[in-house]
């Protein structure tokens, strides 16, 4: 038998083992124990899909079905904090009116209000309004079910436990929205922070040529109105690496009317990343700050570098300018934006805590800098992560 026949026969070994194992039965959820446990997982994520979306009557029909089977009742119903119903899924076996007392009576007491339901063919039938309360004692609003026989222990702790897993979710769901909302605060406060300096010399400087180059005035005022309608649009917290560059680049060209050529630039850009996403307005502030330092003090001139390259999983952002620097002791000990000496660095405290909050504490900015060597300051942004899109 030759060295090959070997090979060959350990191979088809090796491979009808392999298919053998692949086609062994794999465990699965078996006991009448781990398939319940399953279930309930399996149905609370169903729920919380729609209560991260806070408590509204869309969000309540969808997650009350799932809230139902949570507690095995045969109705269950929703209301917002003042006790009105927004949902409810099952037989109605309580009227709306009913329903609607013993949960305001739940929300006023801050506890479970349990009221029998007269019904000749099941005389232990029971409403239980359990109110919603988040860790910070606010009532977000009410569960109530309706039970065929008296609730038990059991069945009362379930429905607690429930109505704490809502909250829980709620809460999320706040916290969302009140990161989005310090997110278009964020950004406004980096608008109004950039906005006076880059306009009224952008103005003056398309003042200048009207005269003497028309075209060139008509030319530069269509730059700096689009400039502007990106900067000022009225979207999402996140836009993608090709329409900040595109943006970035009406603000060199108004730049270097300005400045001729004491500015120059240069640009290292993969085609790979064009489409990843980022922070709005997170390119904009390093490059308005490298023009200025990179500028100051320099009578010849000076030149900002921007690079965009592809690092694996991330895609590594750079601005650099060729000016004065700084001690980097001054930005350990100080903020971001302001070093003791130097003109302010707009907005780039912004940027760090924007990038930290999307991405990570891994995915702030670094910055290189020393007296006399320039500044170099970069970024990390994941090419892709989940919830995050333009």
């Amino acid at each position: 038998m030759t060295a090959t026949t070997v090979v060959i026969s350990v191979a088809a070994v090796l491979v009808v083992g392999a298919l053998l194992i692949w086609a062994r039965p794999r465990r699965m959820v078996t006991t009448p124990a781990e398939r319940a446990v399953h279930a309930a997982l399996h149905t609370a994520s169903l729920a919380a899909r729609s209560l991260r979306q806070g408590l509204t009557e869309e969000s309540a029909v969808d997650a009350a079905p799932h809230l139902r089977a949570l507690v095995g009742a045969e109705g269950l119903g929703v209301t917002d904090p003042d006790g009105e119903l927004l949902a409810w899924d099952g037989a109605r076996l309580v009227p709306a009116g009913e329903f609607a007392t013993a949960a305001r009576r739940a929300i006023a007491g801050r506890r479970p209000v349990m009221v029998h339901l007269p019904d000749p063919e099941h005389p232990g039938r029971t409403l239980v309004a359990q109110p919603l309360l988040t860790d910070s004692d606010a009532v977000a609003g009410a569960l109530g079910m309706v039970t065929a026989a008296a609730p038990g222990p059991g069945t009362l702790g379930a429905l607690a436990e429930v109505a704490r897993y809502a909250c829980g979710q709620l809460e999320l769901a706040e916290l969302d929205a009140s990161r989005a909302r310090l997110d278009r605060a964020e950004v406004r406060a980096l608008r109004a922070q950039i906005s006076p300096h880059f306009i009224y010399n952008a103005l003056n400087t398309i003042a200048s040529f009207v005269r003497t180059d028309p075209a060139r005035a008509r030319e530069l005022i269509l730059d700096f109105a689009d400039f502007t309608r990106y900067s000022f649009r009225v979207a999402g917290e996140y836009t993608v690496l090709s329409d900040e560059l595109s943006n970035i680049e009406r603000y060199l060209e108004l730049e270097r009317a300005r400045f001729g050529p004491a500015l120059q630039v240069r640009l290292r850009i993969a085609p790979e990343v064009l489409g990843v996403t980022l922070p709005f307005l997170a390119l904009q502030p390093l490059v308005e700050n490298a023009v200025r330092h990179g500028l100051a003090g320099r009578p010849g001139g000076g030149t900002v570098t921007i690079e965009a390259l592809d690092a694996g999983t991330d895609c590594v952002i750079s601005v650099e300018d060729d000016g004065t620097g700084m001690d980097p002791e001054v930005l350990r000990s100080g903020s971001l934006d302001t070093a003791e000496g130097e003109a302010p660095h707009i907005g780039l405290a912004n940027v760090d805590d924007r990038l930290r909050a999307a991405f990570g504490n891994d995915y702030g900015l670094v910055v290189d800098t020393a007296p006399g060597a320039g500044t170099k300051v970069s970024m990390r942004v994941p090419k892709f992560r989940a919830g995050i899109r333009p």
